[in-house]
């Protein structure tokens, strides 16, 4: 009786630590090949800001492009966009160049545009109306379960 209820509090713990870490995240690569939102409208957009990841907690690249569009709408676009996949995953624009730590990118301010649509190609994420960019200077890869950044853009 007693191996069956060690056995059975085993399983919970490990069902649990599974549910939370999510191991098999880090070997699955989910590929995104979003198109521009105004390809249909030649000319129609304007780079506002732009600027290339630097890796921090996990190995990030490409580029992060901000991009007025037609319409007057703003989206961010990730181009030849690759880092490694997780738990939880969200792209951001922050306030501020956050290495580590939950409290800092509280602290400093941050817009959560959605969880992140794939670790490799293009997409798009929109940006919500009336949102000051001369504010919110980096895009941010961020676990939220952790609070681990994968990798920021400065964004100019």
């Amino acid at each position: 009786m007693k191996r069956k209820m060690t056995f059975a509090i085993g399983l919970v713990v490990m069902v649990g630590l599974w549910y939370a870490f999510r191991p098999e995240l880090f070997f699955v690569t989910r590929e995104v090949n979003e198109r521009f939102p105004s390809l249909g409208e030649a000319g129609g957009a304007m780079a506002v800001a732009k600027g290339n990841f630097r890796s921090l907690a996990h190995e990030t690249r490409g580029t992060a492009t901000i991009y007025r569009l037609a319409d007057g709408k703003q989206t961010l676009r990730l181009a030849d966009f690759e880092t490694s996949n997780g738990p939880d995953v969200h792209v951001y624009l922050s306030a501020a160049q956050i290495e580590k730590g939950s409290d800092a990118i509280k602290t400093a301010g941050f817009i959560d545009l959605g969880s992140m649509k794939g670790n490799k190609g293009e997409q798009n994420y929109d940006i919500p109306a009336n949102t000051d960019l001369t504010k919110y200077r980096y895009a941010t890869i961020w676990c939220a379960r952790f609070g681990v950044n994968f990798g920021t853009a400065p964004l100019s």
